[in-house]
């Protein structure tokens, strides 16, 4: 008997946490916490204590599958690879590199996701390439970057622990990221002020000092009210705006209407609560801000993030420890994927595609002409598919069959395709539209790095062999890459590939698996191989320069309630499951705590309906209806709804609004007008 602990990062939320896979004669028997690590310091949520589970079910793909005369049938490395490159090279040369379309995946390594976006522009020849980012956190890039110079995270996770006043906003953080909820109830231990600001009565909300409820999709009116209390109480950092700032004037004049009274009729929150809110936010030494996608999936959703960002430099609450704002990212590498260029407008390092110089800096690198028209967003590319441009589609670890709104459309649109590959670990609803799968090695079966929410950049180590006939994701799109003629995908192993990523990309360039460890990692920036990484962004000056102010007025979501359609309604996660579900609905612990989805309705709105507990009811949209389980909870107000997306056989994303944020271009999952009926 061999036994064998074995060092990696938790595959699920972008906490990153430190675990300990336990192999026992060459099979994954079990997980334990790491004990020293900065982030869960020896405790782990119920899905890491589980995250072994799924690695070893039986519906893993073993081997390549092709659909030959309308079926799935097993084929060879030789024969699925070569039909890929040669259908991909046809479809090039005939209808042009642009009328390809490849989907990175917040659950690849960076390793790998690196390769992907590679392939796509270095040997496909486009910019076409997204991943499920764009349906989470595409507003924080975008309001970030046009805010600080910089979309991500501004402070470390263990800097909650010593911050006086922490916001939580659009983040269900004790749910979705359990073991950072742990950092705020110490941080409550320890005398923080928390004020919760959700439309739902979320389980942080019981250590919460204030909780105001509000209408979902008003966050820039009560935001703005917010900044304008705190203006005219004068409790705004003077000295911080003047050094450090831009645009004062345009949002003081701006924010000026957006009294209390105001906010409170259309936001629903009081205005003596709205203004205490404020006040404490503002006295606070160390203020700090968490969110998530309560803010960012909204048609408004750069602007909910910006006015974020102007509370945050209004009190000077940026660039200091334990303040700043600190988006709170959903999936293990969904902030890594960003990083590496896994977006269609910037190369790794979040260099811009547009950009001349970094055109030729990538063109040297790599021995290939690039392109440097911005290429298409994951909803564009289906819209795309209907418009005629997209032929074919490569999709890497992603299933849009359920993460997407309107999955009516999407599945029509991908039944359109020359071409659908996808590659993942399960046969995802995705992938039973594919015309070739290709099985992949989880994260228990390869080497490589994740990026977690707070930009911290950690190394897994392989603790088994891949399943079956199973491959790492780098090393099948480098074997695709090679049989299409390109040059420069000859890497021997992970290690390699992170050396390419930091010889590239300024904010990773210090990086390498020798840094690495299983010591908590580095966080990025880290720009050479002396420098210790960056525990906070923006000390001194912002990333580009100025921070900038962003006057902004409140915009209604794309959707409201009507005759038809009178109810609200949110999507979001529960607890006990990930994404899709495609890894935990396959975990018999987890499965066993939620096997299904039900819908959240208030008790008044229920009783209107006749409608109780436990009973099944059809919820519609103007996009398609599913039969739920009715769940009747005081915990959601009257006229709204919430149902998770994790499940297919009651797809919240049937009926979610495709409406896109005109710059970030992320969709209004969070609201659209609904129906709920009682069914005969």
């Amino acid at each position: 008997m061999k036994y064998e602990s074995v060092p990696s990062i938790c595959p699920y939320c972008g906490c990153g946490c430190g675990i300990l896979l336990q192999v026992l004669d060459g099979e994954l028997v079990g997980v334990l916490p790491e004990k020293n690590h900065p982030i869960n310091n020896g405790s782990l949520c119920i899905k890491g204590w589980n995250c072994y589970q799924f690695v070893s079910n039986p519906d893993r793909l073993k081997t390549p599958l092709m659909r030959k005369n309308g079926e799935m049938e097993p084929v060879t490395w030789d024969e699925a690879l070569s039909f890929i490159a040669d259908k991909l090279g046809k479809i090039k040369n005939e209808s042009g590199p642009d009328s390809l379309a490849v989907l990175a995946s917040a659950k690849c390594t960076n390793e790998e996701n690196y390769v992907i976006q590679k392939f796509t522009r270095a040997v496909l020849g486009t910019n076409n390439v997204d991943h499920c980012a764009r349906l989470c956190h595409a507003s924080t890039v975008t309001g970030l970057v046009g805010s600080f110079g910089s979309g991500a995270m501004t402070n470390s996770v263990p800097e909650f622990l010593e911050a006086d006043c922490i916001l939580i906003t659009g983040s269900n953080t004790i749910e979705q990221h359990p073991l950072i909820g742990t950092w705020l109830l110490d941080a409550k231990e320890r005398g923080a002020k928390i004020i919760v600001v959700d439309p739902r009565e979320i389980p942080i909300v019981k250590f919460a000092d204030i909780y105001l409820q509000f209408k979902p999709g008003t966050d820039v009116a009560w935001l703005n009210a917010f900044i304008n209390i705190i203006i005219q109480e004068g409790l705004e950092d003077k000295e911080f705006i003047g050094e450090r700032t831009e645009g004062y004037e345009e949002l003081k004049k701006t924010v000026g209407k957006y009294t209390p009274e105001f906010a409170e009729k259309v936001s629903g929150i009081p205005k003596d609560q709205l203004i205490e809110a404020a006040k404490m936010f503002a006295s606070a030494d160390k203020g700090s801000i968490i969110y998530s996608m309560g803010i960012t999936q909204h048609v408004t959703g750069v602007d909910n993030v910006q006015s974020i960002a102007n509370l945050s430099m209004l009190t000077g609450n940026v660039g200091r420890r334990s303040t700043g704002v600190n988006p709170l990212r959903g999936q293990n590498n969904v902030q890594g994927a960003c990083d590496v260029g896994g977006l269609p407008n910037v190369y790794p390092g979040y260099q811009a595609v547009a950009d001349e110089n970094n055109k030729k800096k990538f063109e040297e690198a790599w021995g290939v002409t690039l392109d440097d028209k911005i290429g298409l967003t994951i909803v564009e590319m289906l819209n795309g598919v209907d418009e005629g441009k997209i032929k074919g589609m490569y999709i890497v670890g992603e299933n849009p069959m359920l993460s997407d709104p309107d999955i009516n459309h999407v599945k029509e649109s991908l039944q359109k395709l020359d071409l659908l590959v996808v590659q993942d670990i399960f046969l995802s609803e995705t992938a039973e539209l594919a015309d070739i799968v290709l099985p992949a090695a989880s994260y228990a079966e390869k080497d490589g790095t994740f990026t977690a929410t707070d930009r911290r950049v950690q190394k897994l180590t392989k603790a088994i062999e891949p399943v079956g006939k199973s491959r790492a994701d780098w090393d099948i799109v480098c074997d695709v890459a090679k049989r299409m003629g390109a040059e420069g995908f000859d890497f021997k192993s992970s290690s390699e590939i992170m050396d390419e990523l930091a010889s590239v990309s300024p904010i990773y360039g210090g990086m390498s698996f020798e840094r690495l460890g299983s010591n908590g990692g580095l966080l990025w920036p880290c720009p050479d191989a002396e420098h210790a990484g960056t525990e906070f962004l923006h000390s001194g000056k912002f990333t580009k320069g100025k921070g900038s102010f962003a006057a902004i007025d409140f915009i209604e979501p794309n959707e409201m309630p009507d005759d038809e359609y009178p109810f609200i309604l949110s999507t979001g996660r529960l607890m006990f499951h990930y994404h899709t579900g495609t890894m935990t609905r396959r975990t018999p612990i987890l499965a066993s705590e939620v096997s299904t989805g039900s819908v959240e309705i208030n008790p008044e709105d229920a009783e209107r309906l006749s409608i109780s507990d436990g009973e099944m009811v059809k919820v519609s949209s103007r996009r398609g209806e599913i039969e739920i389980q009715a769940q009747v909870t005081d915990k959601i107000q009257k006229g709204m709804i919430f149902i998770p997306f994790h499940f297919a056989e009651c797809a919240a994303n049937l009926l979610t609004n495709p409406a896109l944020d005109p710059k970030a271009k992320i969709p209004e999952l969070k609201v659209c007008s609904a129906q709920v009926e009682k069914i005969a």
